[in-house]
């Protein structure tokens, strides 16, 4: 009897050791959980739309007059640095190369004229043939041709450089967010014939009422509800006389995939007013009692972090509290009971 339980054993033991351990159970994702923002207490929050823009958007203008030839770009089409934008016609440009080349090559003859004269004139001088006065009068036509044969040199260099203007090219990467010129077209030096948003830094522009002044912080959300903290960075000088608004821009702070941020597109843009007595406002359901006073659970860097709070008042949506919380922070809206310290979380905003 003992000897056949010895050897079911064994069997068992050889069969555990085929069967290996158990493969460990997969990883799962961080939780979803609904986040609202923390308001100055008693302050008002106002939604608007704002832009996209680029940082640096450059208006491309011709050095040199002229008719345009050829346009080669399409407004939204992205161009790169040196692509051909626009061509001038080149006829005028050539004829003005070619007046100056004539007008350096008779400044070239004149100047070795003179110099032949003045050479004689000084040998004539040396045998007491010519005067001194002579000589002085050749050797002062030698200087006033080689002073018209600089500036003829100088008037061909430029003629040359505007033939090469002809071509307007990009001057960096970017995209051409507006085109204004046209096949045929007759422009003036200077005068913008497109206008190219480069690459690199996005900002997000928005025109407030005249009564309301620009905050200096806000937020704005993407389309997929993702938020993106806003720093301004200028303001309009004067309200604009027809809109009566101020228009701002504002520095994304952090970076965005190019869709989520493309030029030209609308986004939401949250902005809260200053607290007037230093209490802060969060949603009813952010309250966490569990512990041995109230507190939030704040989330940072993807992770939540409860925060003691000192509730002062409560109505039928919003606890009015007193914490160590900056208006503009996130905390968790709901299901607050279900979180523990440290513990990673994915946002959606209310």
């Amino acid at each position: 009897m003992s000897r056949s339980l010895t050897l079911a054993t064994l069997a068992l033991l050889l069969l555990s050791a085929c069967q290996g351990e158990a493969p460990p159970p997969p990883k799962s994702e961080p939780p979803w959980v609904l986040t609202a923002q923390v308001r100055a207490n008693g302050a008002t929050e106002l939604e608007l739309t704002g832009t996209v823009r680029a940082r640096h958007e450059t208006p491309v203008a011709f050095q040199v007059g002229g008719r345009i030839a050829t346009r080669h770009v399409d407004a939204g089409q992205r161009v790169v640095h040196g692509a051909a934008l626009f061509r001038l016609d080149p006829r005028d440009l050539e004829q003005a190369v070619q007046a100056a080349e004539a007008e350096h090559a008779a400044a070239l003859s004149a100047l070795r004229l003179a110099q032949a004269d003045a050479a004689r004139n000084r040998t004539l001088q040396a045998q007491a043939f010519v005067s001194r006065q002579a000589l002085d009068r050749a050797e002062l036509v030698v200087r006033e041709a080689q002073a018209r044969l600089d500036a003829a040199r100088a008037r061909l260099q430029q003629a040359r450089h505007a033939r090469g203007y002809a071509a307007l090219t990009a001057a960096a990467d970017g995209v051409a967010m507006s085109v204004s010129g046209e096949p045929g077209q007759v422009v003036a030096a200077g005068q913008p014939v497109a206008v190219i948003a480069l690459d690199g830094t996005r900002e997000i522009e928005v025109f407030f009422p005249d009564s309301v002044t620009p905050p200096r912080t806000g937020e704005a959300l993407l389309q997929d509800g993702s938020p993106r903290a806003l720093t301004l960075r200028e303001t309009a000088g004067a309200a604009d006389p027809d809109s009566r608004t101020w228009r701002s821009r504002y520095r994304v702070d952090h970076d965005a995939t190019a869709d989520a941020l493309a030029l030209g597109g609308v986004v939401r843009v949250r902005f809260a007013t200053a607290a007037d007595d230093g209490g802060l406002a969060v949603p009813l359901g952010a309250l966490d009692e569990r512990a041995e006073g109230a507190r939030v659970w704040q989330v940072v860097n993807g992770a939540v972090q409860p925060v003691p709070v000192e509730v002062v008042a409560l109505d039928a949506e919003t606890a009015h509290i007193r914490a160590k919380l900056a208006p503009g922070s996130r905390v968790v809206a709901l299901g607050t009971h279900l979180l523990k310290s440290g513990m990673a979380v994915r946002e959606r905003q209310q």
